[in-house]
């Protein structure tokens, strides 16, 4: 069957049960595509196809396919809208993520082709496999690598903004929170633990593990009473058979980097910290009275670093799952099921249950005020007590 049409206007010729072929000419140019759907959705395609070619957007047909696309989006570093590449371990999950579910299902569909009915059965399978967030995880990765598509002009639209059955997070686990008191005793609990400092940091500071790992004496001002935080751990896979790679890197965001004031109590325990590292540069035992301004630490010496002895490496970046590990069995006794990313959760609430303002506590914390506040609402205990005493002296005094 074929709908003949006025010059210039197209053609559809049926090729199959649920198969067209496009015939329209963009100027002089004539082109030809095969369309997969019902007559009535190649009609609409068709006229998608002229109207591209009269607003000037129209997109060359081209074979490539999902697949051959995907591996080129990833070979480049995953560019988003800001076309920039995305770092090295969340490359390494995009990859997990579109080798794993999307090329396997997808992969030999002509990208021009991909129709958002295919990109619904796509979810529709992930759903008895993989939990709601993962399936979410797929989802933004795979729009991301299909946005990029159209702005290399590969694609007139995204077919994925078409489909129906977009994957939901479902309800994120924001963990436990501790309150100021419980803080407390957390960190007492575990001094004489190898990562008391480490601990103290993360919850005094609400710095991420990764920053707090990728700490350097450089960033400590104790006379300012400062801490800059400007770079963070990042673990990758490394060549089989050597283990993984660990670096420091910039941070994902400005805001990320920035400088906090951190109080008395902390600056005394990075200074004993510090005093330890000296000494063991200088092979001086603990307890013998020396004037340690004369020694120095390599340049980029960290706080945390992985060492065993005076011939340890002050640059060596430490295992951060194995720093979550010793946490996790340390405080398992006191506050079971706790982890390490609970204390940051922990901070901000603190201090936003203290009436600290959000933009104060967000540009401390590195965090988008508006994520902060989502998250506030469903893990504080206080918030809505406090609220109600406020109301319960105004209406108080309005009552009498």
């Amino acid at each position: 069957m074929t709908k003949r049409r006025s010059y210039g206007d197209g053609g559809i010729d049926a090729r199959g049960e649920n198969s067209f072929r496009l015939r329209y000419r963009i100027g002089k140019q004539r082109y030809s595509v095969t369309f997969q759907g019902n007559l009535k959705e190649a009609k609409a395609k068709l006229r998608e196809l002229l109207k591209s070619g009269d607003d000037g957007k129209h997109v060359e047909p081209s074979r490539m396919t999902v697949g051959e696309w995907a591996e080129h989006w990833l070979s480049i570093g995953a560019p988003g809208r800001s076309k920039k590449r995305v770092g090295r371990r969340s490359l390494e999950r995009y990859e997990q993520l579109m080798r794993g579910h999307v090329i396997p299902e997808l992969g030999e569909k002509r990208l021009q082709q991909l129709h958002a009915t295919e990109i619904d059965r796509l979810y529709e399978g992930l759903e008895s496999k993989l939990a709601p967030r993962t399936q979410n995880q797929v989802h933004i990765v795979f729009a991301a690598c299909l946005k990029a598509a159209v702005r290399k002009g590969l694609l007139s639209s995204n077919p994925i903004d078409r489909a129906e059955r977009i994957p939901s997070p479902g309800e994120s686990d924001h963990g436990q929170v501790l309150d100021a008191e419980q803080i407390t005793a957390l960190v007492q609990c575990f001094k004489g633990s190898a990562i008391h400092p480490i601990v103290a940091v993360a919850a005094f500071t609400g710095a991420r593990r990764n920053e707090i790992l990728g700490l350097q004496w450089s960033d400590l001002d104790p006379v300012a009473k400062t801490l800059r935080i400007e770079r963070a751990l990042e673990e990758t896979k490394g060549k089989p058979g050597e283990g993984p790679v660990r670096r420091l890197k910039e941070p994902k965001r400005a805001a990320h980097k920035r400088t906090i004031q951190v109080d008395d109590a902390l600056i005394a325990l990075l200074l004993s910290e510090r005093e330890k590292h000296l000494r063991l540069v200088a092979g001086i035992p603990d307890g013998a009275a020396v004037d340690l301004s004369l020694i120095k630490l390599p340049e980029g010496a960290l706080m945390f670093p992985t060492f065993h002895g005076r011939d340890g490496d002050f640059t060596k970046l430490r295992d951060a799952k194995a720093v979550s590990k010793h946490f996790e069995k340390w405080s398992r006794k006191t506050f079971p099921g706790l982890c390490f990313h609970d204390l940051r959760g922990s901070h901000e609430t603190a201090l936003l249950d203290a009436g600290v303002p959000v933009h104060v506590v967000a540009a401390r914390c590195g965090h988008d005020p508006a994520t902060l506040l989502r998250s506030y609402a469903k893990r504080t205990r206080k918030a809505d007590t406090s609220a109600a005493n406020v109301i319960g002296a105004m209406s108080a005094a309005a009552l009498e």
